[in-house]
């Protein structure tokens, strides 16, 4: 009789286990500071339009569009995904400033599921920044490079159509991802699409990698267990270093203008 409770207390010792790994790992992260170097994080595109409002104290809006890591898969809760953690680090830097990250983010989907939801779901918010997470989904299911880059192109230009700042954002650097065999091909085609349409890129890949192979932080500590998603600390830093991105970009436009006016 006594057999059953000990094979319940294993299983609730084992349950047990699997709650405290994660958080274990987060606790780990935490022994890490947030840092990448200067040439992975800075913007090579000013920010026109966002360094313009910025300067006039006008509210900003921002979109994040993406699939998963943008929804924020492998937080805690809505609150620890990236684009939440952006809108709180730029209001951090500048408490001032009336900043709105609106998260659009939806698993699973690719860059044709986000061309589509351009008009009703980033238009319509009448943003002054668009960061735009593409490329995972297209890798992990071995979708093929060349088609993208007219979709990547096509999506630039409409964002910038419209008057407003794009910045695009690659795929995360992950077990699942990396071992796929175009993930590099991906994120080659996107800092050259990046560079070719004059759009800023925030390099998710190389401060990832930089992380593990630089600074030596295990996946599990900047990882979900299941070697894909982010989580709240990664999310965190990812929200971070784009804020202070964003606003050097910005700042730097601001400066550029102001000695041209004085000449």
């Amino acid at each position: 009789m006594t057999a059953l409770p000990r094979f319940v207390g294993s299983l609730a010792s084992l349950a047990l286990m699997a709650a405290v790994l994660p958080a274990a790992a987060q606790g780990a992260a935490q022994n890490h500071p947030c840092v990448a170097p200067a040439e992975l994080t800075r913007l090579e595109q000013p920010l026109k339009r966002t360094s313009q409002r910025l300067a006039a104290g006008l509210a900003i809006t921002i979109v994040a569009i993406g699939s998963s890591s943008t929804e924020g898969a492998g937080a805690s809760s809505p609150a620890r995904s990236y684009p939440s953690r952006l809108e709180a680090e730029f209001k951090a830097i500048y408490p001032r400033a009336q900043v709105r990250v609106v998260n659009r983010g939806i698993g699973g989907e690719t860059m044709r599921d986000m061309l589509a939801r351009f008009d009703s779901e980033v238009f319509s918010e009448k943003p002054d920044l668009v960061v735009w997470q593409v490329g995972s989904n297209s890798v992990l299911r071995g979708q093929p490079v060349g088609p993208s880059i007219e979709m990547l192109i096509d999506g630039l230009n409409r964002i910038r159509s419209a008057g407003v700042d794009p910045i695009l954002m690659n795929p995360q650097y992950a077990p699942k991802v990396i071992d796929k065999q175009d993930a590099n091909r991906m994120v080659d085609m996107i800092d050259a699409t990046a560079r070719q349409a004059r759009a800023g890129l925030f390099q998710r890949f190389a401060v990832m990698r930089y992380w593990r192979l630089t600074e030596d932080i295990p996946f599990s500590t900047f990882l979900s267990p299941d070697e894909l998603h982010m989580n709240d600390w990664s999310y965190g830093c990812i929200g971070k270093l784009l804020a202070e991105a964003v606003a050097e970009a910005a700042t730097r436009q601001t400066l550029t203008a102001t000695v041209r006016t004085r000449r």
